[in-house]
């Protein structure tokens, strides 16, 4: 057998295992895990607000924002991420979601990184919510353990949402080709 073919197959399994496994936020029950996600929501909004502190009336005014937790895995010429999240509206309901990226490209790496995701309308909220789906090419480097190192990210603006990500912990050198799919946690929104 090639060993491009082992590499490969090996590759798609440690991409489904990653995906299948990680997709989940941490804790046994439901409420355990939706207190990490919202612990999470006011870690990352916090750090944005110290790094950006325009930000917060921005969040405020909107009709909406998310909060991504997310894990990505780069091995040489494919990518895979897992995460979990929550949406949250203006009027303060909360949508507990999930999200899988998968992507093609040179890259070597592991980074661990939060997002979030500021809503310009409730149209495109709701069709965040309800859809889910993005896809585009992604360049970036990060250097971080802690709170020692560097990480490049910032703001992107795309399809009426800006997007802000921030690098948590890991070491990644990427340019890769990816689609990302969020969606609803059906097992986090109903009681």
């Amino acid at each position: 057998m090639p060993i491009h073919f082992r590499y490969c197959t090996l590759l798609a399994l440690l991409i489904q295992v990653l995906l299948l496994a990680a997709c989940a936020a941490p804790g046994q029950t439901r409420d355990e895990q939706r207190q990490h996600i919202q612990q999470t929501e006011r870690e990352v909004l916090d750090a944005l607000y110290r790094l950006k502190p325009d930000l917060r009336g921005d969040v405020a005014k909107a009709p909406g924002y998310a909060v991504f937790s997310n894990v990505n895995v780069n091995l040489l010429l494919a990518s895979a991420s897992t995460g979990y999240g929550v949406a949250v509206s203006g009027s303060g309901e909360r949508t507990y979601m999930k999200m899988g990226e998968v992507g093609v490209g040179l890259g070597f790496g592991v980074k661990d990184f939060r997002a979030l995701f500021v809503f310009d309308s409730p149209a495109v909220m709701n069709r965040f919510v309800e859809h889910g789906w993005s896809f585009g090419g992604h360049a970036d480097a990060a250097a971080k353990a802690q709170d020692k190192g560097v990480a490049v990210g910032g703001e992107v603006v795309a399809d009426g949402m800006r997007v802000y990500q921030l690098t948590e912990s890991g070491i990644a050198l990427q340019a890769t080709l990816k689609g990302t799919k969020y969606w609803k946690d059906s097992a986090l929104n109903f009681d």
